[in-house]
């Protein structure tokens, strides 16, 4: 199973960014993931076309699984 942490940001020219973290650890507390976003925006380490990243929007886990089919 394959979890994924979505973090959904506002950028200053009013678009979103979303900066996704692969193999997310389990359990992952709301204030675990609300201080790391409040870090990204503080530190201004990431940006794009819509410019800096300026606030949160929402987070989440994803998690997949994998089902292989037996061919016959």
């Amino acid at each position: 199973m394959a979890r994924v942490l979505e973090m959904i940001f506002n950028t200053e020219n009013g678009t979103s960014k979303t900066i996704r973290v692969a193999d997310a650890k389990e359990p992952l507390s709301g204030a675990e993931v609300t201080a790391v976003m409040d870090s990204i925006v503080a530190k201004n380490i990431f940006s794009g076309s819509g410019g800096a990243l300026v606030g949160k929007i929402d987070a989440r886990v994803i998690t997949t699984t994998t089902d292989d089919i037996v061919l016959v």
